[in-house]
């Protein structure tokens, strides 16, 4: 299996604050999830991955993560984008845990509202 690439605590930051169009997935399953995301990020479980996807261009950028190095969801979930086709795939592997070590905040979930 080809090793997915990696980005940086640095890269995501500025990815986020330019705005880019980067989509940053919290790919915990509901057993490990906490309720904390890093900002501007949005919760996709890693086996809801395939159908939280079908919306997105197969060249969309997409960074997934989850707890920190000790947990495998992000890694499987990169694998599993490409293997459906998507082209622009890499992990935070340093996941919830190193962004709080950099000092950065987490931000609690967003409730959908219902139109």
């Amino acid at each position: 299996m080809k090793a997915v690439p990696t980005i940086s605590t640095h890269e995501l930051q500025l990815g986020l604050d330019r705005d880019s169009g980067l989509h940053v997935l919290n790919v915990q399953t509901d057993r490990f999830f906490t309720g904390e995301l890093i900002p501007g990020s949005r919760r996709i479980p890693l086996n809801s991955i395939e159908q939280g996807t079908k919306h997105l261009r197969k060249d969309t950028e997409i960074v997934t993560y989850c707890a920190g190095p000790g947990c495998s969801q992000s890694a499987e979930a990169a694998h599993t984008l490409r293997a459906l086709g998507f082209v622009n795939v890499r992990t935070y592997k340093e996941g919830l845990e190193g962004w709080r070590a950099a000092g950065h905040g987490i931000v609690a979930p967003q409730p959908v509202l219902a139109v």
